[in-house]
């Protein structure tokens, strides 16, 4: 009880209370694209690149920002070997990979390592449904929130998304996290009893499919989607087709777990969590990512360290696609792992010499340029 109270009042100072009740989250107005040869904002304290999150059409692209375009001939694929404790696994050279493009083996044209900044959406979950004011899924919601901002580094970029009803976007993509927290500070009286995960999870991938290199989707929601326009399946092939990995945190195990083992939780309670936690699990794995479902508050630390791990440390492989026909078809990825010489899974060991177990996490696939018309 004293560790309770001592955390509300930590959240008390640092989160102050709005000066009056009710929906407080607004939708802040987003930057427009710089175009060529335009002069930069003067805003030396704060660096932004050109918002991702304008709509496609009619949108020009940003100025030294990589894009996959449609008639591209290259595949990127980037990929993290993970041992079982989600660590890195560092120098494994370029001959132990083989990408396989639906069961058919590319020839890898450009093969790198090394640590990037990280473009990351953080989207939380905040609605009546669970988040009550000072409710124990709020608390946790803003200690997963607040905990993984405080892991990014000076100049990686984040932006803040928060859905209930519909996803608004609270601050853009930007490497001051003073924006960020300003953007935390709304998280206070939830407007809607939605949760509409599915929506909020494809409206952000979809704006950010044009962004290379290491970009993620933070998801710290509990899984559940309630009133969505997107079906489960739509929402499976929309996030495999844009192409950002998610990770995702979710809420409300310790709480689940104890409402249960008292008997209040019902049989359609627990089919949902069990279905919530399904989709979380569908939607990190398919994209490239990961879920994590940590029970006690201890676990976060481990849980942010993993990501950035995931995130920073990555080999980037090119190739070129034996199939060059294009269909605008989604074609499935798979990398692994050989012994080039017996074309066998390779056998990583520690320094002892003891066989590791690692994992391998990459997209599940990527669309086809369509025929030009």
């Amino acid at each position: 009880m004293k560790l309770w109270t001592g955390l509300a009042i930590l959240l008390a100072v640092l989160l102050p209370l709005p000066a009056q009740q009710g929906p407080t989250r607004e939708v802040e107005t987003i930057a427009k694209p710089r175009r060529p040869g335009a002069e930069a904002p003067k805003e030396p304290e704060q660096q932004q690149i050109p918002s991702k999150f304008g709509k496609k059409e009619g949108s020009e692209i940003p100025v030294g920002l990589p894009t996959f375009r449609s008639d591209v001939t290259t595949v990127t694929v980037d990929v993290a070997v993970l041992d079982n404790k989600g660590r890195f696994i560092p120098n494994i050279p370029r001959g132990n990979f083989r990408v396989l493009e639906e069961g058919v083996p590319q020839q890898i044209t450009s093969f790198s390592m090394g640590e990037a900044p990280m473009t990351v959406a953080m989207v939380i979950e905040f609605s009546n449904l669970y988040q009550h004011y000072w409710g124990e899924t709020w608390y946790q919601t803003l200690t997963a929130a607040y905990g993984f901002l405080e892991t990014l580094k000076p100049e990686d970029y984040v932006a803040v998304v928060a859905y209930d009803l519909r996803p608004e976007i609270l601050s853009d993509f930007s490497t001051d996290k003073r924006a960020a927290y300003e953007a935390m500070q709304r998280l206070r009286i939830a407007a809607y009893s939605e949760s509409n995960m599915f929506d909020a999870l494809v409206d952000t991938a979809d704006r950010m499919s044009e962004i290379e290199g290491r970009k993620a989707i933070v998801l710290i929601a509990s899984g559940i989607d309630t009133f969505s326009k997107l079906t489960f399946d739509k929402t499976r092939r929309a996030l495999q087709t844009a192409g950002v990995p998610i990770y995702a945190i979710g809420l409300m195990q310790a709480l689940r777990e104890w409402y249960d083992a008292r008997g209040m939780m019902g049989p359609i309670q627990r089919l949902d969590f069990l279905q919530a936690d399904n989709q979380l699990r569908t939607f990190t794995k398919e994209t490239g990512g990961q879920a994590f479902l940590p029970r006690f508050y201890g676990e976060f630390p481990a849980i942010f360290g993993a990501i950035s791990q995931a995130l920073r440390n990555q080999y980037s492989i090119a190739y070129q696609p034996s199939n060059q026909e294009k269909d605008g078809k989604f074609r499935k990825l798979k990398v692994e792992l050989v012994n080039p010489a017996t074309g066998e899974p390779l056998r990583i060991v520690d320094e002892k010499g003891k066989s590791i177990k690692y994992t391998i996490q990459a997209k599940a696939g990527y669309t086809a340029p369509r025929p030009v018309e």
